[in-house]
């Protein structure tokens, strides 16, 4: 199962990420825009946002972002305020370090600049990461 420190490695393993963590909790970014974050919940309806220990969310796209959901509803799941927006809400005690690392690594590579992926592909990394938590070398 994986815990904020693996969160943090593997994600800053990812080229070019950056920690823009604040008192809210865990947020990574690259070129300035998240690609895994803080999942922040309502206790009630108009209720202020609060920061959900062990939860983030995640950026995918809708088509994944469903079928993670209905494939493993132990490890993600959704919310009104999420719902169609290109994010997964990911239980970190429930998902292996693997699966969230290949899960990080895709949305990087939603998230980061065409030219960076451009640059990075032509280095020979991917961007996808490996059991380690570092960048594929493939």
């Amino acid at each position: 199962m994986a815990s904020l420190d693996d969160l943090t490695r593997l994600c800053l393993a990812l080229p070019e990420a950056a920690n823009a963590s604040d008192a809210t909790g865990p947020r990574f970014e690259v070129a300035g825009k998240g690609f895994a974050w803080t999942y922040m919940a309502r206790s009630a309806p108009r209720a202020r946002r609060l920061p959900q220990p062990g939860k983030i969310a995640v950026r995918c796209s809708l088509e994944r972002k469903e079928m993670l959901i209905a494939a493993a509803p132990d490890r993600f799941f959704d919310d009104d305020h999420y719902r169609g927006y290109p994010a997964v809400l990911v239980r970190l005690d429930m998902i292996e370090q693997a699966e969230l690392a290949a899960l990080l690594a895709e949305a990087w590579r939603l998230t980061a600049l065409k030219a960076l992926l451009k640059r990075i592909d032509k280095q020979g990394e991917t961007g996808r990461a490996t059991k380690s938590g570092g960048p594929d070398p493939t």
